[in-house]
C-alpha cells in the first residue's frame, strides 16, 4: 500500500485494555505491514490489529478510541498529543476502505447496465424486429385487403380513381401485362406512380394521357414493381405507422383508419425511393418491355437516365406491343380526356 510507506517508522503511546474488566495500561503503538502492533512496557507484543479491521468508536472526538472489528470490549485510546498517529490511522483506514470491493455498488452497476441494455433493446431492436416479423407472417389476402383499404383512404385525398366500363378491362390487361394485381389511375395527388401492399399500383393520369406509347405507362408500373421488391410497401407502412400499429396487425389482423390515413398522407408527399438501374432493368427484362420509352419520359434529355437507355434489355429486339392501339386509345380517355 503506497500510503503505508510514510508511516512505517511512526510510533505513539496509548492506553490499551483487552476487555472491559481489565485495567487500561500504557502501551506503545506502531504501524507495521497491514497491522497495528500494540507493545507492552517490556517490548513484548501484546496484540496485532489488522488495519483493515480497525474501527473508531468516537469519530471526530479526542482522545481517539479504537477497537478491532468484532471485539468492542478491546480498546485503544490515543490522546490529543498523538495527533500524528491518529491522522495516520485515519488515512490508512480510508485508503483500505476505498480499496475494498463494493458488492452493493457492483450490484447497482450491474442492475443499471442490465436495465440500459433492455431499454436499448426495446428502443432500437424490438420495433424493427416486430415490424420484420409482422411483415413476414401477414398472408397475401390480408396484404390485398390492406392495400384496398389504403386505396380507399388515398381516394379521400386525391378524389376517386378514374374508371369507365370500357377502360376497366383494358386497365386489367395492362396490370396483367406488367405483373401487378391491380392498377388505379388518379386525376391528381400522385406524382407519377405509387405501389401499395397487395400488388396495387396507383398512376397519375399524366403517364397515360401525355404519351403515345403504352410502354411509358408500363415502365412506371414496372419501376414500382422493382421498388416493391426492394422496399416492401407493407414494411414501409408499418415503419411509418410505428410499432403499435405493427403489434395491432400481428395480434388482431387489422390496422386502424388513423394508421391508414397517416400513411396515405405520408406516402403521397414523400419522394419515391431510388433504385440502382440493374434492379429496375431486371424487372423490365422479365416483362419483356423496353425501358427506353420510360427513361425518356422521366428525362427527355436522357442525361439522368442514361443507364436505362444504354442497358435497355429489349434494345434491338422485335417486341409485341404492350397494348393494342385500340386499347391504348381507350385507356388514354380513362379520366375523360
Amino acid at each position: 500500500m503506497t500510503a503505508l510507506k510514510q508511516y512505517e517508522r511512526l510510533e505513539a503511546t496509548g492506553l490499551w485494555r483487552a476487555s472491559p474488566d481489565d485495567q487500561r495500561r500504557e502501551v506503545r503503538v506502531s504501524i507495521g505491514e497491514a497491522t497495528l502492533t500494540i507493545t507492552g512496557a517490556n517490548n513484548t507484543a501484546l496484540t496485532h490489529w489488522s488495519l483493515a479491521a480497525v474501527r473508531r468508536i468516537n469519530p471526530g472526538q479526542r482522545p481517539a478510541i479504537y477497537n478491532p472489528d468484532g471485539d468492542p470490549g478491546e480498546t485503544l485510546e490515543l490522546d490529543e498529543g498523538e495527533a500524528s498517529m491518529i491522522d495516520a490511522i485515519e488515512t490508512l483506514r480510508q485508503a483500505i476502505d476505498r480499496a475494498q470491493p463494493r458488492p452493493g455498488r457492483l450490484r447497482l452497476i450491474s442492475v443499471l447496465g442490465t436495465i440500459a441494455a433492455v431499454l436499448a433493446l426495446l428502443v432500437f431492436w424490438l420495433p424493427g424486429a416486430l415490424t420484420r416479423h409482422t411483415v413476414s407472417v401477414v398472408p397475401e389476402v390480408k396484404r390485398q385487403a390492406i392495400g384496398q383499404a389504403l386505396l380507399g383512404r388515398i381516394e379521400r385525398v386525391t378524389g376517386p380513381a378514374c374508371a369507365t366500363p370500357k377502360t376497366t378491362p383494358v386497365l386489367a390487361r395492362l396490370a396483367s401485362r406488367t405483373g401487378v394485381r391491380q392498377l388505379a389511375v388518379m386525376r391528381a395527388g400522385v406524382r407519377d406512380s405509387l405501389h401499395l401492399p397487395g400488388g396495387i399500383v396507383v398512376l397519375n393520369k399524366a403517364v397515360i394521357e401525355d404519351y403515345d406509347d403504352p410502354a411509358v405507362a408500363a415502365g412506371y408500373v414496372l419501376s414500382e414493381r422493382a421498388r416493391a421488391i426492394a422496399f416492401d410497401p407493407l414494411a414501409d407502412l408499418l415503419s411509418r405507422a410505428g410499432p403499435v400499429a405493427a403489434f395491432r396487425l400481428l395480434t388482431t389482423g387489422n390496422l386502424t383508419p388513423g394508421n391508414l390515413d397517416f400513411y396515405a398522407e405520408q406516402v403521397l408527399a414523400a419522394p419515391r425511393p431510388t433504385l440502382p438501374d440493374d434492379e429496375t432493368l431486371s424487372v423490365f427484362a422479365q416483362a419483356a418491355i423496353a425501358s427506353t420509352p420510360y427513361a425518356y419520359a422521366r428525362d427527355i434529355t436522357g442525361e439522368t437516365v442514361l443507364g436505362l437507355i444504354e442497358a435497355d434489355p429489349m434494345a434491338g429486339r422485335s417486341l409485341e406491343p404492350v397494348l393494342p392501339d385500340r386499347d391504348w386509345v381507350l385507356l388514354q380517355n380513362i379520366c375523360g380526356g
